[in-house]
């Protein structure tokens, strides 16, 4: 009898670690959250679609995306950090979440690199600094040379305080040596009507959003900052062309999960994202940007000092959102 007690004891060991190890060989077995930290609309939903819909079709099993804005990409990614680590939900993170919230806000709730893993690096776009279309100053050297020469004299429109558009104006005067008198927006559109109004004089955005006005012959192109030129305008010079060397700024999407997430759910992800990246390869470059595939071992290093670099050029600016 007590053989048999112990004979059985056994059996349901043995099938309960089966069925454990099933569990765990079968991810994903039912619906997968994607955390997208904005509102409908813009790159990060974007993504976080295009990814959805693609692992959804590779794999059998839904994947579907949850908007969760507030306090720009804070409320979204904090929840994400909170979440059970079990593969079930994952995060869109990019320069916002990642890399600019940590030195914008004194309390944020949420650590970047101890709180999540970075996934797959998947879409980047570019930068372009586009002028008023009867500028005087026509070329990138000229406008540096005004600006020393005379410091707050040319104006640059931001689209919001902490925007990427705000960091990387930023950061292009950081690397010029210059000043120049930043007027706020609440997003790009306004910023862009002045600017074609004549009532601001440069202006920072994404290639997707800034080029077609060039094309259109209602701005000037002074130059991409990435470290080649952009198809959209293949006539506008990377920055390095026009005469600032070393200001190569590309922004970035992926996917991330919390921290702790099993290790076969991030191996079965990034294989599936992987595979799936041809299949969005045109509806990223229609939006404006590219497919991106970063290896694996250089995924945790990258977004490190992608961090480190914006947390130190933020700081030294002094800007702050609380």
């Amino acid at each position: 009898m007590l053989r048999f007690a112990g004979a059985l004891a056994a059996l349901t060991i043995a099938l309960v670690a089966l069925a454990f190890a099933q569990a765990q060989t079968a991810y994903p077995n039912r619906p997968v959250k994607i955390i997208v930290p904005i509102a409908p609309g813009g790159s990060y939903d974007l993504v976080g679609r295009y990814i959805a819909d693609a692992l959804s079709k590779r794999t059998g099993q839904a994947f579907f995306v949850e908007n969760k804005p507030g306090a720009g990409t804070v409320v979204g990614t904090q929840a994400a950090a909170q979440s059970e680590a079990d593969g079930y939900t994952l995060l869109v993170g990019g320069l916002s979440n990642m890399a600019f919230n940590s030195a914008l806000y004194t309390k944020l709730g949420y650590d970047p690199l101890k709180d999540f893993v970075p996934v797959a690096l998947v879409y980047k776009f570019g930068y372009v600094m586009v002028a008023r279309k009867d500028l005087p100053q026509t070329r990138l050297q000229d406008i540096v040379a005004a600006a020393k020469a005379s410091p707050g004299s040319i104006t640059v429109a931001t689209a919001g305080v902490g925007t990427g558009q705000h960091l990387v104006a930023a950061a292009f005067m950081k690397a010029a040596g210059i000043k120049l008198l930043e007027v706020p927006y609440k997003g790009s559109p306004p910023a862009f009507t002045d600017l074609l109004a004549g009532r601001v004089d440069l202006f920072f955005d994404s290639n997707a959003a800034g080029l077609p006005y060039v094309q259109s012959g209602q701005a000037r192109g002074i130059a991409v900052l990435s470290s080649k030129r952009s198809a959209l305008a293949p006539d506008v010079p990377t920055m390095s062309e026009a005469g600032v060397p070393g200001l190569d700024v590309d922004s970035w999407l992926g996917i991330f999960a919390p921290a702790r997430t099993p290790p076969e759910a991030i191996a079965k992800l990034r294989r599936e994202i992987r595979a799936a990246l041809p299949e969005v390869k045109d509806r990223f470059e229609k939006s404006g940007g590219e497919m991106w595939d970063m290896p694996d071992d250089r995924l945790d290093g990258f977004v490190a000092s992608e961090y480190e670099a914006w947390t130190k050029l933020i700081r030294e600016a002094g800007i702050k959102l609380d």
